[in-house]
């Protein structure tokens, strides 16, 4: 655990700073951080609400940058940019099949599920789409609400078991189990993902 020891430096010593930080990163990598915001929530080094909204604050605007970039920037952006982001115009077809036979559910979905594989390019065609902005947020924020809890939790449960397991061993078969259980939920989610492209096709 000594690799966050530099967000628990900041923490201790920049009260207002490590707020504006952790935002930032919840913006690119919310579900990351979500689970170190955990992890340190257990340590003490943050109270729990303060760092609850943040990440839901950070995470939400990244679905603001997504969702405007597809309502102004569109298909051209896709094209010149969208590689880099897992933005391609074959996801955008596909999704906008799924927007157009689920509609709201669409994106509570992929918001509970990490996107099933495909986050960034559900928010990116909302915006083409252009869903009300409103009706997107809401949803966006009931959402995040509860999938930021849930994060939140796994990162102070394993805070909780690795400090328990108190020898060498234990902890390594403590995070292999975490590994192990990221990549079945990964698979799980490309596999939800492909069964709902099949449903569309």
């Amino acid at each position: 655990m000594n690799q966050l020891g530099w967000l628990v430096s900041i923490a201790i010593n920049h009260d207002v700073l490590i707020y504006g930080l952790i935002i930032i990163l919840a913006a690119t990598e919310g579900p990351i951080i979500s689970v170190l915001g955990g992890i340190l929530l257990h340590w003490g080094y943050f109270p729990l609400l303060p760092l609850y909204f943040a990440l839901m604050f950070g995470d939400l605007c990244g679905d603001v940058v997504w969702y405007q970039l597809g309502r102004h920037a569109g298909r051209p952006f896709a094209a010149k940019f969208g590689k880099y982001f897992g933005v391609t115009e074959e996801g955008i077809g596909t999704v906008e099949k799924i927007f157009h036979k689920y509609k709201d559910a669409i994106l509570i979905v992929s918001k509970l599920t990490a996107g099933l594989g495909f986050a960034t390019v559900v928010l990116f065609t909302a915006g083409m789409a252009k869903i009300s902005f409103r009706r997107y947020m809401t949803i966006n924020v009931l959402g995040e609400f509860f999938w930021i809890g849930f994060l939140l939790f796994v990162g102070y449960s394993f805070a909780q078991l690795y400090i328990t397991f108190d020898n060498y061993f234990a902890r390594m078969s403590l995070i292999a189990i975490a590994v192990v259980i990221v990549v079945v939920v990964w698979r799980y989610g490309i596999y939800l993902r492909n069964r709902i492209i099949r449903s569309t096709t």
